[in-house]
């Protein structure tokens, strides 16, 4: 994110597939004539996914997913059971109404409770950050088919396992809703705007990736929560400018070295409202990333990592008593992953039910693997080993002591699902099409769903059995593959080639579907760079934008640069306290390779990116001005002294550690550098990499007499963009850029033209 094992196309492999000759006498296919159209490829590209809102029930023998029936025009739930691929409709949107009305309920997503009985509907949902927002929760019981409203401006909902009790958090604080006896409690008082209970800030939220900030105990009987206090947090105000007299919001931000929000975990007894505070014994600046329940009864578990985020520990509470021993504790010269965004990752720790024994995901040994220990803290197997990276641990099955892993050990650029004994014995792949798949397994192991796609295949949707039968093909994709036979497409090729300090990096390439290699083709290098991260791979490209390019005459490439997960932890950490020095090293040698391509322009390479890719695009124009032509720079951070304190410190160290590190990874200094066009983008609403990065950027051209562009989107967040029609003018922007600046001679696209 396969046998016989897949590499990338080799420098030899791709010159000869560039220079062969076009298939002939096909049939002309249409091509992507505006923007619009390209953007409206995008979804066709992509596909359908299959089963959506799936949750497996009754311990993983069935699973219910959300469907849309086109002749009735309404929404459904669905359970399936893959054992009899029985596809039987729990009910439909004419049936799931508003309490006491006949409206239905446009419900977001919905959960099931551990009992298999009651399922909890997200509804009216208005987002405050990223992943987070208001909503009305609606609980509905399968038996009886009654709905009731539980919950009402709530940010976070969950059924207790029994199925008895609704936990939700509300203005800061907890709150249980006796369902039999429909009587709300309680149980936290003194939430207010700096001190809350059971929700996270936006620096926790943003980069430790929880929406939830409590969880409910195995029996039903605890929830143990974080408290946040972020006084003396700095303020951050953001605007869109909006009316006669702008709103301005207010958001506690804190930057590199600024206080951080203190945070400490609770647990409260949910039938006596007894509460305890579990005490950690550290002092000083520290994180509380994650807590999980263990199998041990009222016992949690605990894990720290301090402020550098390069020392993490392990510890066991007894709730009642609060009690501590520390399990486990880990150092790195660099920092330490407890999940991963790119991936969807969310825990590298895994305390499986029925066992005292739990499995956590290290690069300890220089590759990121499965590590099993018991609850004493002894390592019993390091379980996977080889040079090859463990992405995600996709379930356990104690009965049989298998783990499902996906990892990947075919190659970097494929993602593959393995099973393997506790001990590291009797490993054998489960998925066999070679490229990348995403699976949810079912709990125990005895099936999955397998979202799959390659670089020339689109996306595949099926159900299979771990014992390697499959079942039944839940999403074919026909109207993609339909598409594709009239339409021109152009796969985004992977190749490699090696970098004159000796390390091989793996790119795509989209090129023209009418490429001829004895003509010479202007590049656009679309690049993000962040550390963790991964740009290409084994998978079908539904970027209408590429292909709209491709089609026009450019060559559109991406690459893995050095910090690019996946490859390592020397390759990955070789960025750390040096942001931008190795991606911009990376890029530049990709531009070098690419200019001794005869089919290339050498003179006219733009590079692009959003977020870190913005950074990558200003710090890597600045550091190599002799290569670009143009940038387009979309919210980007310029000076990471300006981002928040836990990404950047982790990556970066503290501040006082690594001054010179700080000043020689920041764009400002290098303004005078600039040689080609430059485009900044940039919402005034951005709460992730906020304006004052373009801002302070502009001040340091305009301060020294260089001219920039900059465009600005107030209502948009990050990424700009803040409705389908900005979305659609910033595009065109960027199109016409390339064409001013790449295609001496072209005509810009007339922006509005519709």
């Amino acid at each position: 994110m396969k046998i016989p094992t897949h590499r990338p196309l080799s420098t030899a492999v791709l010159v000869l597939m560039l220079t062969a000759p076009a298939a002939a006498q096909q049939a002309p296919k249409k091509r992507l004539a505006t923007v619009q159209d390209a953007l409206a490829a995008s979804g066709i590209l992509a596909g359908r996914s299959g089963p959506a809102s799936v949750n497996w029930v009754e311990g993983g023998k069935r699973f219910s997913y959300s469907t849309y029936n086109p002749a009735t025009g309404r929404e459904e739930v669905h359970l399936f059971d893959p054992a009899t691929l029985r596809d039987e409709r729990l009910f439909d949107n004419r049936v799931l109404t508003l309490p006491g009305s006949a409206q239905p309920i446009e419900y977001r997503s919905f959960q099931w409770a551990a009992d298999s009985r009651h399922i909890v509907f997200q509804a009216n949902f208005r987002p405050i950050y990223r992943n987070s927002g208001l909503a009305d929760y609606y609980v509905y019981d399968t038996r009886d088919h009654s709905i009731r409203l539980a919950a009402r401006d709530a940010r976070t909902a969950e059924l207790s396992p029994d199925g008895g009790m609704l936990g939700l958090e509300r203005g800061g604080n907890l709150y249980v809703r006796d369902l039999a006896a429909d009587s709300l409690r309680a149980l936290t008082t003194e939430g207010n705007d700096s001190v809350f209970n059971g929700v996270h800030d936006w620096v926790y939220e943003e980069e430790f990736g929880e929406t939830q900030a409590w969880k409910w105990s195995p029996d039903s009987r605890y929830i143990g929560f974080w408290q946040t206090d972020e006084r003396g947090v700095p303020v951050a105000r953001l605007t869109d400018y909006l009316g006669q007299h702008p709103d301005w919001v207010r958001i506690n931000y804190p930057q590199v070295g600024d206080h951080n929000p203190q945070v400490k975990i609770g647990v409260v007894d949910v039938h006596t409202g007894e509460r305890r505070w579990l005490d950690t014994g550290l002092s000083g600046d520290f994180y509380i990333p994650r807590i999980y329940w263990t199998s041990e009864p009222d016992t949690l578990a605990v894990v720290t990592l301090n402020r550098a985020q390069n020392h993490l520990r392990l510890f066991f509470f007894d709730v009642r008593t609060g009690a501590r021993r520390q399990v486990m504790e880990e150092t790195s010269p660099t920092w330490i992953d407890v999940s991963d965004f790119y991936a969807d990752v969310n825990d590298f720790f895994t305390f499986p039910a029925g066992l005292k024994e739990f499995f956590w995901i290290s690069d300890r040994d220089g590759h990121q693997q499965v590590y099993r220990y018991d609850y004493g803290g002894a390592l019993l197997d390091q379980v996977t080993k080889g040079p090859w990276t463990v992405t995600r641990v996709e379930g356990i099955d104690p009965a049989t002591k298998t783990l499902y892993y996906t990892s990947t050990e075919a190659s970097p650029l494929q993602r593959q699902l393995y099973a393997i004994g506790f001990d590291g014995s009797g490993k054998r792949r489960l998925t066999q099409t070679e490229g990348t798949h995403e699976v949810d397994l079912s709990p125990g192991g005895s099936f999955y769903i397998d979202s799959w796609s390659s670089v020339r295949e689109p996306r595949t949707v099926e159900l299979w059995s771990t014992a390697g039968k499959k079942l039944k093909t839940l999403e074919a994709n026909d109207q993609t593959r339909d598409w594709l036979r009239t339409h021109a497409y152009s796969p985004a090729e992977t190749f490699h080639f090696t970098t004159s300090d000796g390390v091989q990096l793996d790119g795509f390439m989209i090129r023209p579907p009418d490429f001829d290699a004895s003509r010479r083709y202007p590049v656009l290098l679309s690049v993000y760079g962040g550390p963790g991260s991964q740009q290409v791979y084994d998978e079908f490209n539904h970027d209408g934008w590429y292909q709209y390019l491709a089609q026009h005459g450019y060559l559109v490439v991406g690459l893995n640069n050095r910090g690019s997960a996946n490859y390592g932890s020397a390759f990955e950490k070789i960025v750390y306290r040096q942001l931008g020095r190795w991606e911009s090293h990376d890029f530049a040698e990709l531009v070098r390779y690419l200019q001794r391509q005869p089919y290339v322009d050498g003179k006219h390479v733009a590079i692009q990116g959003t977020s870190y890719g913005g950074y990558s695009t200003i710090y890597t124009m600045l550091q190599y001005p002799d290569l670009f032509a143009l940038g387009i720079a979309n919210s980007a951070v310029v000076d990471w002294r300006l981002y928040d304190s836990i990404y950047t410190e982790r990556y970066m160290g503290l501040l006082p550690d690594n001054l010179q590190g700080y000043r020689t990874s920041s764009a400002l200094p290098y303004a005078d550098r600039l040689a080609g066009h430059l485009l900044m983008v940039h919402s005034t609403m951005d709460d992730n990499v906020h304006p004052q990065n373009t801002m302070q950027m502009l001040t340091a051209f305009s301060a020294i007499g260089k001219d920039v562009e900059v465009r600005l989107y107030p209502p948009g967040g990050h990424g700009a963009a803040f409705n389908g029609p900005s979305r659609l003018v910033m595009m065109e922007v960027y199109t016409n850029e390339l064409c001013r600046y790449l295609k001496p001679g072209c005509e810009p696209a007339a922006l509005n033209a519709r």
